[in-house]
Parts: structure tokens; C-alpha cells; sequence
């Protein structure tokens, strides 16, 4: 061929090329939703935030996209949705500000599901709930004891980079229900928030606030704040459950 030829060949060529369209990147397929099962059912005493609390979650799952919600908000509700079969369609369960002994299909199993890789988020009153059982009470890491009278409180960020604290800081100060704990220990847990002064005397010391657990293969986080309708529909406190929850659902 010759060199004309060749010459005319190489433009074509190359205006072939400058023509096509570049290559797309594939896109990453975003995770489905996790499915979460928030309880709301008590059996001690009923905090009247519970709405509140089942709105923020709602409302959190929305923004976020990460995951859904489905409610046990009766006996009947809880006992269905908490056997093995049906607990096999959630990621995570949330006790709400749960109280008492409220009736699991099968508490064991309950716990085991956890241990297998599930994600348990407990808010406030979690730790007011089956007392009288000590598993239970081991795998959320803390028993809650008593309050005293609302009080502005100064609570200190022990780990700044969790999902659940990374957006609030070295310490802030927030006025709540504040818990103090029997069946807590440090050595168990990743501790998140605490305060060095005991909110109703003022001694000084460590008294836990929130924190996680890795019991098995699942995830255990717990905040006792989140008593008072102002504190959850706080901007902060809204970052700090979503944070928590995604960590427990393993999508931080």
C-alpha cells in the first residue's frame, strides 16, 4: 500500500476514535435498605416521649435512605415479629425506651439472633427493661439503678471518631433525665459519652452515658440519653442515634 494511502487510513483511524463516546465508570450499586424492628412496648412505666422517639427514627431512616422501619407496639405485635422465623427478615432491633419484662417470642433466642451478627440499639429506658434477666442485662452492658430530678449535665466524648459521637465534639452540656447504672462494666464496653462529675452530687468520678458492645458477631450500642421531646429534636442528638445505629447495622 502505499504511503498516500497509509496516510489517508491513519485520519480516518484516528477520527474514528476521536468519535466514540468515552466508556461510562460502572456504577456502584448503593446496599439495599437494612429493615429495622423498633419496640415500643413496656411494662414498667411509660415514658410519654415514646412517640417522639418513633418519629425520629422514622424520620432518620428516611434522610438517610440505609435503612427501614417496621413497629411492635403490642404484645401481640412483639411476640409475632420476634420469633426465629420472623426475626430471620430484620438487621436490627431498636428498644425505644422499652421498660419491664416485655414479651419476646423467645428471650434466648432473642439474644442469640444478636450474637449471629445482628444489631441491638437500645435508647434510655433499654436498660430499664428485664430486670430479672441477668443475659440480657449482661449482652447491653449495663442495669439501670435510679435518677434523680432533671439537670443540665456536662458529658465528655470519649471517642470522637465513632459514627455516634463523631459530630459533637470534645464535651457538651444537655439538660436530661440522667441515669446512673448497677451492672457496668468499663472493662465490657467501648465507653462513647461520660461525665466526670455525678450529676446529682457533683463528686467527682466516671459515670457512663452511652456506649458499645461486640457480644459474637453483633453490635450492641446504648445511649441512656433521650428522655425529653427538646433533647430528642436536637439536631446533635438526631446525628448520635443515626451514628449508633448505622455502627450497630454494621454501616457506619
Amino acid at each position: 500500500m502505499s504511503p498516500w494511502a497509509l496516510s489517508v487510513l491513519g485520519v480516518f483511524a484516528a477520527a474514528s476514535f476521536a468519535a466514540a463516546p468515552p466508556a461510562s465508570p460502572k456504577a456502584t450499586p448503593s446496599p439495599k435498605p437494612a429493615h429495622l424492628l423498633v419496640v415500643t412496648v413496656t411494662k414498667g412505666f411509660r415514658h410519654q416521649s415514646i412517640p417522639d422517639l418513633e418519629r425520629m427514627v422514622a424520620s432518620l431512616a428516611t434522610e438517610s435512605g440505609a435503612f427501614d422501619v417496621d413497629y411492635a407496639r403490642t404484645d401481640d405485635e412483639l411476640a409475632a415479629k420476634t420469633t426465629p422465623a420472623a426475626l430471620a427478615h430484620y438487621d436490627g432491633v431498636v428498644l425505644a425506651s422499652t421498660t419491664g419484662d416485655i414479651p419476646l417470642a423467645d428471650r434466648d433466642g432473642f439474644l442469640s439472633w444478636i450474637e449471629a451478627g445482628h444489631g441491638l440499639v437500645g435508647i434510655h429506658a433499654a436498660s430499664d427493661t428485664f430486670h430479672g434477666f441477668p443475659p440480657y442485662l449482661d449482652m447491653l452492658g449495663g442495669e439501670f439503678e435510679h435518677h434523680g430530678p432533671q439537670v443540665k449535665v456536662h458529658v465528655l466524648v470519649g471517642d470522637r471518631a465513632h459514627p455516634a459521637t463523631r459530630a459533637l465534639g470534645e464535651s457538651f452540656d444537655v439538660f436530661d433525665e440522667i441515669y446512673q447504672f448497677k451492672r457496668f462494666d468499663p472493662a465490657r464496653v467501648h465507653l462513647l459519652l461520660s461525665m466526670d462529675k455525678h450529676p446529682e452530687s457533683g463528686a467527682p468520678g466516671s459515670f457512663p452515658v452511652s456506649w458499645t458492645r461486640e457480644p459474637g458477631r453483633g453490635r450492641v450500642f446504648y445511649t441512656s440519653l433521650g428522655h425529653r421531646e427538646d433533647v430528642i429534636a436536637a439536631p446533635w442528638y438526631r446525628q448520635h442515634v443515626l451514628g449508633g445505629i448505622l455502627w450497630a447495622l454494621g454501616r457506619p
